[in-house]
């Protein structure tokens, strides 16, 4: 009976465990996933002529539903992306994920973004014509960064143009800039600290 009681434990602690590994995976896919689109706008042709598809100021936002993980894009003038934090408003087009595991199945690339949507895990809040630009975008950027056999898993069709050597200098160049974009994270969060230490002070 011990032994039972044990081992119902420790599966009770794994599948407690696993929504929060989800979780935690999922966030971070989608903060990277945020900086890679915007690097590899402005590195990779294709990629800049979907981009250029959407209206200036167009904001788009990917989200996981209830109230999970999302993040917030919008188009330049001059056709790039910036991101949005904290962003509240409508987005002109939102991509919802309906729950967790689903978003988890797309961002452990065991299911294609394309397929997710076939399989109704997934829903377009705008104009339909803009969500599949959208999908298309995320198609090109993970045939650009994630390995072949990967990617082929990712995306729905895996682009016969690409070359080996224009994958590798382009995936160099984009993951270049997502980590330069998370070390630029650094002194704000280190100034966010402190502050946080001193209110600690001046409150005792």
């Amino acid at each position: 009976m011990n032994n039972l009681a044990v081992q119902k434990s420790s599966v009770s602690s794994i599948q407690r465990f696993i929504p929060t590994a989800q979780k935690a995976y999922v966030a971070l896919m989608m903060d990277t996933i945020a900086r890679a689109l915007i690097s590899a706008s402005q590195v990779d042709g294709e990629l800049k002529e979907e981009v250029s598809g959407f209206p200036a100021d167009f904001i788009l936002q990917m989200i996981v539903l209830p109230k999970g993980s999302s993040f917030t894009l919008q188009v330049q003038a001059d056709k790039s992306l910036k991101r949005l934090d904290n962003f509240t408003g409508k987005p002109d087009l939102s991509v919802k994920f309906k729950h967790l595991t689903h978003a988890f199945l797309v961002f452990s690339f065991q299911e294609s973004t394309s397929r997710a949507f076939a399989n109704d895990r997934m829903i377009a809040d705008g104009e339909v014509s803009y969500a599949i630009r959208l999908v298309r975008c995320l198609n090109k950027l993970e045939a650009l960064i994630l390995p072949k056999q990967v990617a082929k898993l990712a995306v729905k069709r895996y682009p016969a143009s690409l070359s080996l050597g224009e994958k590798a200098s382009k995936a160099a160049k984009i993951y270049a800039n997502v980590v330069s974009s998370y070390v630029d994270l650094i002194p704000k969060a280190t100034q966010k600290l402190n502050n946080q230490m001193n209110n600690s002070r001046l409150n005792k």
